[in-house]
């Protein structure tokens, strides 16, 4: 099943259930799929596009989450957080530390990487191997902590 078609079904649900927070973000999402498949490219949404849909709009809610509790704005701030955690419920399982650490480690070690200067050399194969599974910050800092025993 697509994400698009379980977004569908997941929005019939929703309006049985009468879940206003849960109604409205799967919406919301679906809108964005809908946004980018109306881009006239011609081309099919390609699961990561999907991917990539449900990224930004998990960072988005981080961030009002963030200025929220800034704002002192707690009611928010749940509200946000209740969306966030509808959004992650579509993303793939997220890896823990330590398995991204050993894929990180791994395209060090094939792209021949020597020291901390190599870093923007490692970002982006890591991004891109990485993309969904784990954090941006994360990924970064788990790049700059192996780069970093590389100096010896």
């Amino acid at each position: 099943m697509t994400l698009t078609e379980r977004i569908n079904q997941d929005l019939k649900a929703a309006m049985k259930a009468g879940d206003p927070v849960l109604l409205n973000t799967i919406r919301s999402i679906r809108a964005q799929i809908i946004e980018l498949s109306k881009r006239g490219t011609g081309s099919e949404i390609t699961p990561e596009d999907e991917t990539s849909i449900l990224l930004g709009a998990a960072k988005k809610r981080k961030e009002a989450i963030e200025m929220y509790e800034k704002g002192k704005r707690q009611d928010l701030a749940d509200q946000e957080k209740r969306e966030l955690e509808i959004i992650n419920g579509y993303l793939p399982k997220p890896l823990t530390r330590e398995e991204a650490e050993k894929i990180i480690q791994k395209i060090i070690a094939d792209s021949g990487a020597v020291s901390a200067k190599d870093f923007g050399k490692i970002m982006p194969l890591a991004m891109k191997e990485l993309k969904g599974k784990l954090d941006g910050k994360l990924i970064q800092e788990i790049v700059k902590q192996k780069l970093e025993y590389l100096k010896i």
